[in-house]
């Protein structure tokens, strides 16, 4: 059973948030986050975008920002993580979170919610560096970007948070509808798992029909019976 066979099987149940941060560096305990977008979506389709600059209270290091494109001109009067991280958090809920090398963003938003005195995250993650590895094994790379330029996702701002989160979640739904290629036994399981959930919610119907047309019968009588007169 592969690492991420779960999704197949509740894709159609979940909410999902595919998202991206921009930071000052590679460290998380050292290093900040400038940048954390998010776009939140199930098996309709986007349901809702989250973006967000984030001023770190620190300059912006030279290297980082030739890499993001981002600045300290940008950054000034831009929230801080006090403010930006709780929003965040408000936005993805208890969605499934999405993001690529995940470790590396998952770190520093636990980073950023350590330095505010606030829980670790706990939703559950799926990494599509991973998944891709799991589902298109043997490519010779398996960066966002290049993982675009294979798969036809444009790219329209990489390195940039809110683009890359939508990037992550189109290789997503690339890696899932191989997966099922590979696994068919997984769809016709989800099927007959929804099938079989259809039925139940029927008969449950059909149980509360039967129940209240019994109950409508009974009070009928009972009126029936009170309003006869009993002779004395």
């Amino acid at each position: 059973m592969g690492q991420y066979d779960w999704v197949v099987s509740e894709l159609n149940t979940l909410s999902f948030t595919a998202f991206d941060t921009e930071t000052t560096g590679l460290d998380p305990v050292s290093q900040r986050i400038v940048e954390i977008g998010g776009i939140r979506f199930d098996s309709k389709g986007p349901r809702s975008r989250f973006n967000t600059l984030i001023n770190p209270g620190t300059p912006m290091p030279a290297e980082a920002s030739r890499i993001n494109g981002i600045t300290d001109a940008m950054l000034t009067g831009k929230p801080e993580a006090a403010i930006a991280i709780p929003d965040f958090l408000r936005f993805i809920g208890d969605s499934v979170l999405i993001a690529h090398n995940a470790p590396f963003d998952i770190n520093f938003v636990n980073g950023e919610l350590g330095r505010l005195r606030l829980p670790r995250l706990t939703n559950k993650v799926v990494d599509t560096r991973l998944f891709a590895k799991e589902v298109f094994p043997g490519l010779p790379k398996y960066a966002l970007q290049d993982l675009a330029v294979r798969f036809g996702i444009q790219a329209l701002e990489a390195h940039r948070a809110e683009d890359d989160a939508r990037v992550c979640m189109e290789l997503f739904l690339v890696c899932v509808q191989r997966l099922k290629e590979l696994k068919p036994g997984l769809v016709a399981e989800v099927n007959a798992i929804e099938k079989n959930a259809q039925a139940d919610e029927e008969k449950n119907n059909s149980i509360r029909t039967e129940a209240t047309v019994s109950e409508d019968l009974f009070d009928d009588l009972e009126e029936d019976l009170f309003d006869e007169e009993i002779p004395i």
